[in-house]
């Protein structure tokens, strides 16, 4: 025989605040704001306002996840290039330790507590370095640096594992470079030579390269191409619907979310699915952000940037089939 709760469902609890971690499809009653509430899903991605950088900066890398994120260097208007670090909570940013050398347009990623810092620029006409930086939580350390210096690739992985593409030195190249922890390795190039590229991934082994600039009749300026790689070549896919550099980046490579950028600056957003890309809502502030592998698809994060004058302002992205509480009235 069928039980109660297997027929009508489970009771209705009452709560004096919202439970942290309620299930989808999950009612309960708040007595403190003496309301009924629901556990649904989100339908649409938005943006929102998040706490605002601690240092204002445009060109900044990032590494982790909305709520566990970290950003480091970048360029905040002034005569030198940032070491500063900031770590993020999800809602608030904490000054840490600097990186050791201040440079901007380099590739970041990894997680809050273990992040690459790669290459870049330290200021000049011809100042592109091949230095990499390791965090582990608490301090940045010096590593092995990569084989062709550069500034404005693209990048993706952990700190064992990870990817570099594109760039410039001076002129743009599609050099591709695998990390696997303590060594460097040259592998294909890119199709389409080019720098100031969206960029995600988790690993070395599976990547996405969009947009982005390549000067001259083959890119023809700010580009709308989009290559996967499968940890041995590139392949082209499906263009983004607005051809853009200096834009932000998060995601891994079937599921993907490219924001802002030039020229503009922009806020359209797209999103993409393995196969194509479609226009979703754009940022709140428009902007050219570099900021690459912060969040997901669903829970993705925006900070720093130009509007163009430099900016600590932090968006958050809500992607569809995020978890979102409701208050259920009568209407």
């Amino acid at each position: 025989m069928a039980e109660y709760k297997g027929i009508h469902g489970t009771k209705i609890q009452n709560y004096t605040s919202d439970p942290t971690n309620p299930i989808i499809g999950q009612v309960w009653y708040n007595e403190t704001s003496q309301t009924m509430k629901v556990e649904s899903v989100t339908t649409v991605g938005s943006w929102a306002t998040g706490g605002s950088l601690n240092t204002a900066r445009r060109y900044n890398s990032g590494a982790g996840s909305q709520t566990a994120a970290l950003t480091f260097g970048g360029d905040g208007g002034g005569p030198s290039f940032l070491t500063v670090t900031e770590s993020y909570n999800g809602s608030s940013w904490t000054e840490l330790n600097d990186l050791n050398t201040g440079r901007y347009l380099a590739g970041g990623f990894g997680t809050q507590t273990a992040a690459l810092y790669v290459a870049g620029d330290t200021g000049g006409p011809l100042n592109r370095v091949a230095n990499v930086e390791s965090w582990n939580g608490t301090s940045w350390t010096e590593t092995t640096d990569i084989n062709s210096a550069r500034r404005q690739e693209g990048a993706n992985g952990t700190q064992t594992s990870g990817l570099i593409y594109g760039g410039d030195n001076p002129s743009f190249t599609g050099a591709t470079e695998s990390w696997n922890g303590s060594a460097w390795t040259e592998l294909n190039d890119l199709n389409l030579a080019r720098g100031t590229m969206g960029s995600v991934g988790a690993d070395n082994t599976s990547a996405l390269g969009f947009a982005g600039y390549s000067p001259g009749p083959t890119g023809g300026g700010q580009n709308t191409n989009t290559e996967s790689w499968n940890g041995t070549s590139w392949t082209e896919v499906n263009d983004v619907n607005t051809g853009r550099h200096v834009l932000g980046s998060s995601g891994t490579q079937p599921s993907a979310l490219g924001f802002g950028g030039f020229p503009g600056p922009l806020g359209n957003t797209e999103e993409w699915n393995g196969t194509s890309w479609t226009e979703v809502n754009d940022l709140n502030t428009s902007r050219g952000v570099w900021t690459q592998g912060t969040g997901t698809t669903v829970s993705g994060l925006a900070s720093g940037g130009a509007t163009p004058s430099v900016t600590g302002a932090t968006e958050e992205w809500t992607g569809a089939g995020a978890g979102q509480t409701k208050t259920i009235t009568s209407s």
